[in-house]
């Protein structure tokens, strides 16, 4: 127990907390900006079992914030990297890892072997995923999320409080790291708080984030915290999370000229994000705007959809899909990999 002397002697904490600790199984939902903050710190602490769940690779972009990875390991899985480093630091500390990313598929099974849940992603659509299957698996969830300079932490499902759903009734797609910018410091900070209430929930100690919205400003070092109560929400059952979760994956296709003379291609980014492309037959329809603006398509017409980073793409198919067009693709590259792609195509 030597390790954890330093903690062991907090009232708060003594030898039962830190029994609790190495008793206690915890799951993250991502092993970029958030989770490499928090999860060193859960390692050290003594949490018993570690559960790591990403299907990301590492790039140079990464390494920025993400500060268990270093150069040389660019182009490997983000979870085995992560895995690697926290056993260095704790050898007691058991680590299991899934290199795929969380789907309604896996979600349900993953969440019975853990106690409490953590949101480190940065999808919009996956926070609902992990919602419902916490709900279903009766498992709080900590939440972080980071735009820019500031972050939001809460705790959700804890001890049948307020849910994702109770404060976010509705999907609102919001620019990623990759689209918006990032700060290292913004996301260190957000993941600590994390791993502060995860920690308070395993010991049962404090004052758990339920029903309270955190929210952090590092630029002018505020915080406010606003109340949320529990609401009336869609009654999540297995029917309901098999009709959420459980749709065909949305497959992309990598850019190629050649489709310059096969189909429509359809931007969904803002129009102040850059590059603007020059392209004959596109179409620039931001996301949010595709569900009045598709009724001037063509439903027979093929159509390649792209963003900055591919992720509303997969948003806009999907909203076409069920709108009935059959014959739309989500590019797999951003504005700027096509914008280059065009250039080498224009030289060679």
């Amino acid at each position: 127990m030597s390790r954890y002397q330093r903690q062991i002697i907090l009232p708060q904490i003594g030898e039962n907390g830190q029994h609790k600790l190495a008793e206690s199984r915890v799951l993250v939902i991502g092993a970029g900006g958030l989770g490499c903050a928090l999860l060193p710190y859960l390692a050290a602490s003594g949490v018993g079992k570690l559960g790591i769940v990403d299907g990301d690779r590492i790039e140079e972009s990464n390494l920025h914030r993400q500060v268990l990875y270093a150069a040389k390991d660019v182009g490997r899985f983000k979870a085995e990297i992560a895995k690697e480093r926290l056993e260095e630091q704790n050898p007691d500390c058991a680590i299991e890892v899934t290199t795929e990313f969380l789907s309604g598929k896996n979600a349900l099974a993953l969440f019975a072997d853990f106690d409490v849940i953590v949101d480190a992603t940065d999808r919009i659509g996956v926070r609902y995923l992990i919602n419902d299957a916490a709900v279903l698996t009766q498992k709080p969830v900590v939440y972080g999320s980071i735009h820019r300079f500031e972050g939001q932490v809460s705790v959700f499902n804890y001890e049948n409080g307020p849910t994702y759903r109770c404060l976010f009734p509705h999907a609102v797609e919001a620019p990623s790291c990759a689209e918006a910018g990032v700060l290292g410091t913004a996301v260190g900070l957000i993941g600590m708080l994390q791993a502060q209430e995860v920690m308070k929930i395993i010991l049962g100690t404090g004052r758990v984030l339920s029903g309270e919205l955190l929210i952090y400003n590092c630029l002018n070092a505020t915080q406010e915290r606003f109340q949320f109560a529990k609401k009336e929400t869609p009654q999540i059952t297995e029917t309901f999370y098999k009709k959420e979760h459980l749709k065909e994956a949305i497959q992309t296709l990598n850019f190629h000229p050649e489709l310059l003379e096969m189909g429509i291609f359809i931007d969904v980014r803002q129009s102040d994000e850059q590059p603007r492309l020059q392209m004959p037959r596109l179409i620039e329809i931001p996301l949010g705007e595709l569900e009045t603006a598709r009724q001037q398509l063509d439903q027979n017409e093929t159509y390649y959809v792209f963003c900055q980073s591919g992720k509303r793409a997969k948003l806009a198919v999907e909203q076409m899909r069920d709108r009935g067009f059959t014959r739309v693709t989500a590019l797999q590259e951003g504005a700027r990999e096509v914008a280059n792609a065009l250039r080498k195509s224009l030289v060679d």
